[in-house]
């Protein structure tokens, strides 16, 4: 019985394998156990997910006809908005008005005063062309009626002529019925095509307007094709905007959110190789604040630090001037040396030594001026000394010392030009250097003295009193590596003291003072050092210190900064101040090179031509004098109050061939915008140059070169 009971299994009654066996007839009683099927939940969800990716499908495509109909929409209500603006401004004074409105927000008289003229002498021309249509309407019939009358003669006579050759009096309409003939078939013609033409006008005009809103990218950013977030290698006002809001600046933000409308003092312009604009900044930003995320502006402009410089206009506070460079443009080599195989120089009216971030030529002033330059080792401030020194030596009244308190063979190619060279860092050479300080603070004095003798009142040196006394011969000193001299323990407190003392009273007597250094720091430079110094030149510098113990204390708040500059990859590459008359300069200088290792040795054969015209064994002892463009300028206008530059241009090639006789209007152009004049137009829309603003550009560089002079203050 035992065997026929049932199985307990987990609290359940299973049947007993054996009944089940033995026992048939049973079977038919018992159900069979339900087997679970398995779920469609599989195939269900693979259907969401299809019907989802269609959805996409649609809305995507949905989207992207969204997209296109409001950007081809925005091309059209975009472009005809620009041509009716441009339509408007070529028939009113419109453009004068906004141009006067920015010349005067930005502080520029002159320039609104400028804008007010050709205003009005356009509206003169205008009322001109007014009256001159009215009167040709009056004097229209009576010349359509003469012109027909004298066709009709003239046919008549080509009839006659036609009949006597031909002997046949039937020619003579013979002129006449081919005009007819040829009217007929023009009329045929315009009648044809004048229907098809009618309608195909508005598409045109509609496809052009079109195309004016594509070229100018009107429509929406998020509208446009592609990526939207896409930015362009131009710094425009947009992308500079968009730059700006990505700062990360909290009192900027806060006045985007706000609807904060930017005033562009000066839209984004072509400048040299990059672009120039100037915006005036919300309340509560500052250009500080920007400097201060320098690099992620750079980024968001698609440039390296090094090409984006925002500064702020010493007479317009509260403005961004920004500077950025062309991708790559402050990178590759520089334009070699004008000076590497030929020509001589004039001391007094400078040397080459680098080209400027725009490209352009950077003259190292040696009369009246005075250099202090620094940075990292190894990122070009020697090669920066040797250019002026070999710019220097190639006039033959130059008289050139150099003391480098390291062992530096930089100078070596220059020692037979030099009349003094010292090479070392002991406390030997340290004491040369010393001396020589001593021996130019006396200097001074006794060219103060001879210059008054030589030049009763001249107020500074010339050539020609160089000429007439050896004694006042200019002279070149370069100081390498002179933190060393500053800061002995011995003679470095003296030393500063007159190295200032040489500074402020060598400028008029034709002494120019050379300092390089490592070690841009309070302790190694004086602070009256770099106060008083004409030229301030930081390549790649650690830290802001050194950027302002070089270039000036505050100079890094304010955006002129060479922190930014990477070493051993900006080589020769300088942030400056004192070249120009704006308050920074970015220059790549020119690098001589001399690598014997190489078989290279560009310096030795510049020494031996400076060597041969010292001598007096070259074309000549002394390089005539550099033309001076603005006075020859105010010399081509003689009398006249103005007078066209294409004349101009004639008149300086007639006055010195040798100068000017290549002359284009635009080395004409680069002379004028440099001095101040601008663009001058009268009637008839022709360039002209005013002899008041030659005069007035000649008074001002005198007021400069006066302003040059210290003794006012320094005595």
């Amino acid at each position: 019985m035992t065997d026929t009971a049932p199985e307990r299994v987990n609290g359940h009654v299973r049947p007993n394998v054996s009944l089940l066996k033995f026992a048939p007839e049973d079977t038919a009683d018992v159900t069979p156990p339900t087997v679970p099927q398995k779920p469609a939940a599989p195939r269900a969800r693979r259907r969401v997910r299809v019907d989802h990716l269609r959805r996409i499908v649609v809305e995507t495509r949905q989207h992207d006809a969204y997209r296109f109909t409001i950007r081809h929409s925005s091309y059209l209500v975009g472009g005809a908005r620009i041509l009716t603006r441009r339509a408007w401004d070529s028939r009113t004074t419109a453009r004068h008005e906004r141009m006067m409105r920015a010349a005067e927000a930005a502080g520029q008289e002159d320039v609104a005063r400028d804008w007010e003229q050709r205003a009005y002498i356009y509206r003169q021309s205008r009322h001109r062309r007014r009256m001159e249509l009215l009167q040709l309407a009056i004097n229209a019939p009576k010349a359509i009626a003469m012109g027909a009358a004298g066709g009709a003669g003239v046919l008549l006579m080509l009839g006659i002529l036609l009949a006597w050759a031909n002997h046949d009096v039937h020619d003579v309409l013979t002129p006449i019925k081919a005009v007819i003939t040829v009217v007929s078939w023009a009329a045929f013609i315009a009648g044809v095509v004048w229907d098809p033409l009618l309608a195909a006008l508005p598409w045109i005009a509609l496809a052009g307007v079109w195309a004016v809103g594509r070229h100018r990218q009107t429509a929406p950013a998020w509208a446009l094709p592609g990526d939207p977030e896409q930015r362009d290698v131009v710094p425009d006002e947009g992308a500079i905007l968009k730059a700006l809001g990505n700062l990360g600046i909290g009192p900027l933000n806060k006045a985007i959110k706000e609807g904060w409308q930017p005033r562009w003092v000066s839209p984004t312009t072509r400048s040299g190789n990059g672009w120039h604009s100037q915006l005036q900044l919300p309340m509560g930003v500052t250009v500080e604040m920007i400097n201060l995320k320098k690099k992620v502006l750079a980024h968001n402009l698609l440039r390296k630090p090094v090409e984006v410089w925002p500064t702020e206009p010493p007479k317009a506070p509260s403005v961004l001037d920004l500077w950025v460079a062309d991708q790559g443009s402050l990178s590759g080599p520089t334009p070699p040396w004008p000076l590497l195989t030929e020509g001589t120089t004039d001391y007094f009216q400078g040397v080459p030594v680098a080209v400027s971030q725009r490209g352009e030529p950077i003259i190292g002033k040696l009369m009246g001026a005075n250099y202090l330059i620094g940075g990292i080792m190894g990122n070009g401030k020697t090669s920066l000394a040797v250019a002026l020194l070999l710019g220097a030596v190639l006039d033959p009244l130059v008289i050139a010392e150099v003391y480098v308190m390291a062992f530096n063979v930089d100078y070596d190619p220059l020692k037979p030009r030099l009349d003094a060279f010292v090479k070392g860092d002991g406390d030997e050479e340290i004491k040369a250097a010393f001396d020589a300080l001593r021996r130019l603070a006396d200097e001074v004095s006794q060219r103060g003295r001879l210059l008054e003798e030589l030049g009763g009142d001249a107020t500074k040196l010339t050539r020609e009193l160089a000429m007439k006394d050896p004694r006042m011969r200019p002279k070149i000193v370069v100081f390498d590596e002179v933190h060393e001299l500053f800061m002995h323990r011995e003679y470095g407190k003296e030393a500063g003291e007159l190295a200032i003392k040489v500074i402020k009273k060598a400028r008029k007597c034709g002494i120019t003072m050379v300092f390089t250094t490592v070690s841009p720091t309070a302790d190694s430079i004086p602070k009256d050092v770099t106060r008083n110094t004409s030229h301030n030149v930081a390549f790649a510098v650690g830290d802001h210190i050194a950027n302002d113990g070089l270039l000036g204390t505050g100079k890094h708040k304010a955006g002129i900064t060479a922190t930014t500059l990477i070493p051993s990859e900006d080589i020769g590459t300088a942030v400056t101040v004192g070249f120009s008359k704006k308050p920074f300069e970015v220059i790549r200088c020119h690098y001589v090179e001399r690598a014997p290792e190489k078989g290279i040795d560009q310096v030795t054969p510049i020494v031996e031509r400076a060597m041969a015209h010292h001598d007096g064994t070259g074309p000549s002892e002394a390089p005539a004098p550099a033309a001076d463009p603005l006075t020859d300028i105010l010399t081509a206008l003689g009398q006249a109050p103005r007078m066209r530059t294409q004349d101009i241009l004639r008149h300086l090639a007639d006055l010195n061939p040798a100068e000017y006789d290549g002359w284009s209007f635009r080395d004409l152009k680069r002379v004028l915008d440099d001095c101040g004049h601008g663009e001058y137009k009268t009637d008839g829309g022709k360039m002209h140059v005013s002899r008041q603003r030659i005069l007035d550009a000649l008074a001002d560089r005198d007021d400069d070169a006066s302003d040059d002079d210290p003794d006012a203050i320094d005595e």
